[in-house]
């Protein structure tokens, strides 16, 4: 089953953005992105092998995906512990 396009746009902005996030804050040299479809849930996760770090800051870019998946049921949890990895995992329903 295809997702919504609500959720498909959700989808692309958010990689895009956590993509741009690891280009410029991680230091990072390598990152990854897994896509996959369980139980009518998209989820995406982007890792990294930077310096870690990352928190959820209200009125920020992390918390601002936060923001975004929610619009549509969905969530977004981060592991960034000093040091790295980082790892940014979300899940958005097939269809919203």
């Amino acid at each position: 089953m295809r997702p919504s396009p609500a959720v498909e746009t959700i989808a692309y902005h958010c990689v895009a953005e956590l993509l741009t996030n690891v280009a410029k804050h991680s230091g990072a040299s390598r990152a990854t992105v897994a896509v996959a479809v369980d139980g009518g849930v998209l989820h995406l996760r982007v890792t990294d092998d930077g310096a870690g770090g990352a928190r959820l800051v209200p009125g920020h870019g992390l918390a601002g995906l936060a923001d975004r998946v929610r619009t549509v049921d969905g969530w977004l949890t981060l592991s960034s512990p000093a040091g790295g990895p980082t790892e940014v995992t979300i899940g958005l329903p097939v269809r919203a």
